[in-house]
C-alpha cells in the first residue's frame, strides 16, 4: 500500500507540476541507478528449449561465438552474436518441470498445474529494485486465439509472493485500453471511462463488505480489494503523465479488432510490451509464449498443429519447431532494435537492458529438468559476458542465475528461493554464476 500510494503521489504531483520527466523511468535516461540493468525482459516459450536448437554444431565446451554459426532456429540472432550468451548446464530438477514448472520456472521451486506459487518469482523481485516506474511489472501471454478470447488473463508464471499470482494480459484490446485508454478517443476512450467507473464502484463495495469475515478470509478478501485498488491507482497514475504517453502509444489497426490469426495478437502484444518499456511505464516485462502451459498455436506461421502435441515432437531439425523458434527470435531482434533506437545516457536503451530467453519446460515437455538452456542478450554496460557459449556441469540450479540477476541489480544474496537444506541437495555452490559475469 505504501509503494502504491507513493507512486500515485509522485505521478500526480510531479506530472502536474513539472511534467512527466520528473517521474523515475518516465521520459528520462535511467542513469539514476549506477551499474546493473535498468530493465529486464523474460521471454519463456512453452514445450521446452532443446539445447540442440541453440548451441552451434560442434561446440561441446565453453568458448567464443565469433567463429561459430548459430543453428537455423536462432539464425536471426547471427548479426547480434556479440550481444548473445548461450548457457547450457543449469538444472531445475527440484522444480518438477515436466508439462511445465509453472510458477517454478521463474521462482526456482516446485511447481505444477493448479499449484499456487510458494514464493515470489524473480521477475517480481527485480521489479522492486530496478528504477521505479508507474507499473513495476507487466506480464503478457500469447496463446491460441480461442484461449486468449476465453481467458484474456491467466496466472501461471509470475507471483508477488506465496499464494499471490500475477496475471498475464492476453487480449491486446484490454491491455491497450488499460495503458492508453485515458489518452484515446472513440470506443477505446468510452470503454476506459466505463471500466474506470465500474472498478471504482467495485472497490468501494468490496471494501465495505469484508469487515465481518473471519480473519483468514479477510486476508484473502483484502488481496481481492487490493487488486482493484491497484487497477484504479494505475489508471490515475497513467492519467498524470498522459502527454508523455501520447508519444509512445501504438496505432490501433485491424490486427487488434479483426485478427486473421492468433499471431496478429501475439505481434501487437509485443508492440504494447515494447511501448510500455520505451515510455517508462514499466521496467520488467515477462512474455509467456504458450502462457506457461502446454497449449499455444501459431497458425499464422503455417503451423497447423497446436497445443499438447507440439511437445511430443523432437525439436532439432523439425520444420515446425524451426518456424516457432524463428518467430521467437524475430521478436528478440525486434526488442533489441527498438531499444537500440532510443538514446539513453551515453548510449542507448539496449545498453542498459537484459533479455532472458528460456522455457518454462526446461529442455522438453516431458523432462526431469536435468538441463535448462538459457540465452541472455545484452551486457548492461559490460557487467555480463556476451559473444560466448558457456557449458556448465549441471550442478547449479536456475536459482543461481536468478541470484546473479539480483546481485547485479544491487541486492546482495547467496541464494534465491532455496534453503540451505535444499541447496545441499541441488546446488554445488552459492552466490552468483561467475561464468556469466565479467
Amino acid at each position: 500500500m505504501n509503494r502504491r500510494q507513493s507512486l500515485h503521489t509522485l505521478a500526480a504531483g510531479f506530472g502536474a507540476a513539472f511534467g512527466s520527466s520528473m517521474f523515475p523511468g518516465i521520459g528520462r535516461a535511467a542513469s539514476s541507478v549506477s551499474g546493473g540493468p535498468k530493465r529486464i525482459i523474460f521471454f519463456l516459450q512453452n514445450q521446452g528449449f532443446d539445447p540442440a536448437t541453440c548451441i552451434p554444431a560442434g561446440m561441446k565446451h565453453s568458448g567464443s561465438l565469433a567463429g561459430a554459426k548459430l543453428p537455423e532456429p536462432i539464425a536471426a540472432l547471427e548479426p547480434f552474436k556479440e550481444r548473445l550468451h548461450i548457457i547450457n548446464g543449469l538444472h531445475g530438477l527440484h522444480t518438477s518441470p515436466s508439462h511445465s514448472a509453472f510458477f517454478g520456472a521463474l521462482g526456482g521451486y516446485r511447481g505444477s498445474d493448479g499449484v499456487p506459487p510458494s514464493a515470489s518469482t524473480i521477475d517480481y523481485e527485480l521489479s522492486k529494485v530496478l528504477p521505479e516506474t508507474l507499473l513495476p511489472h507487466l506480464c503478457i501471454g500469447m496463446d491460441s486465439m480461442e484461449n486468449m478470447k476465453a481467458k484474456p488473463t491467466v496466472a501461471n508464471l509470475s507471483a508477488s509472493g506465496a499464494g499471490q499470482p500475477i496475471f498475464m494480459h492476453s487480449n491486446p484490446n484490454h491491455l491497450y485500453e488499460m495503458l492508453y485508454g485515458g489518452i484515446s478517443e472513440g470506443n477505446i476512450r468510452a470503454q476506459h471511462e466505463a471500466r474506470s467507473g465500474m472498478f471504482d464502484r467495485i472497490e468501494q463495495l468490496a471494501a465495505a463488505k469484508g469487515d465481518g469475515l473471519p480473519v483468514a478470509d479477510q486476508q484473502r478478501y483484502g488481496r481481492f480489494v487490493g487488486g482493484f485498488e491497484d487497477i484504479n491507482g494505475l489508471r490515475e497514475r497513467l492519467g498524470g503523465v498522459s502527454d508523455h504517453l501520447r508519444k509512445f502509444a501504438p496505432a490501433v489497426d485491424e490486427r487488434y479488432t479483426a485478427p486473421e490469426f492468433e499471431t496478429d495478437w501475439h505481434d501487437v502484444l509485443l508492440d504494447l510490451g515494447i511501448s510500455a518499456l520505451k515510455s517508462g511505464i514499466t521496467s520488467v516485462l515477462t512474455i509467456g509464449s504458450g502462457r506457461g502451459e502446454i497449449f499455444g498455436a501459431w497458425k499464422g506461421l503455417g503451423v497447423q498443429e497446436q497445443g499438447h502435441n507440439l511437445g511430443h515432437m523432437e525439436q532439432p531439425d523439425n520444420p515446425i519447431w524451426i518456424k516457432i523458434r524463428q518467430y521467437n527470435t524475430s521478436m528478440l531482434v525486434k526488442l533489441m532494435e527498438e531499444f537500440e533506437s532510443v538514446p539513453e545516457g551515453s548510449g542507448t536503451m539496449m545498453d542498459h537492458t537484459l533479455i532472458v530467453y528460456t522455457s518454462n519446460n526446461a529442455d522438453q515437455q516431458h523432462t526431469s529438468g536435468a538441463t535448462w538452456p538459457m540465452m541472455l542478450l545484452g551486457n548492461c554496460g559490460g557487467i555480463f559476458k556476451t559473444g560466448c557459449f558457456t557449458q556448465l556441469d549441471g550442478k547449479r540450479p536456475i536459482n543461481a542465475l536468478y541470484t546473479s540477476l539480483l546481485n547485479v541489480s544491487g541486492v546482495p544474496c547467496e541464494r534465491f528461493n532455496m534453503s540451505g537444506k535444499m541447496a545441499a541437495k541441488f546446488d554445488s555452490g552459492s552466490g552468483p554464476l561467475k561464468e556469466i559475469l565479467t
